[in-house]
């Protein structure tokens, strides 16, 4: 098993598990399978940024809820904000995707 392949299995692990202890709560009851799909898209996205060579996935922070995608980060350029946007898009179960990504000052 390659370093590349550990980490995201960690990430995706992890990730997992800090969402389902972390569920938000807004007045209404969220079932766990809410919360564990959350978790899950969050860690499909947060696995396909890692596996996007050309993006540092390190700088874009994912939040999922509900199935809506939020990515926010300093990144460094226009190309990585719509790649990102892209490749959080095409994860399954994601609803839609905003972005507040924002190009590092050079």
């Amino acid at each position: 098993m390659n370093f590349k392949t550990l980490l995201v299995s960690a990430v995706i692990g992890t990730s997992s598990l800090f969402f389902v202890a972390c569920a938000h709560h807004d007045g209404h009851e969220r079932t766990g399978r809410e919360v564990v799909t959350d978790s899950t898209i969050t860690a499909q996205v947060k696995a396909a940024l890692l596996a996007e060579k050309d993006v540092n996935s390190f700088d874009i922070n994912v939040t999922v809820f509900e199935g809506n995608v939020q990515l926010a980060g300093f990144v460094n350029s226009q190309w990585q904000i719509d790649k990102a946007i892209q490749v959080a898009k095409n994860v399954k179960h994601v609803k839609n995707v905003k972005s507040d990504m924002v190009i590092k000052a050079k």
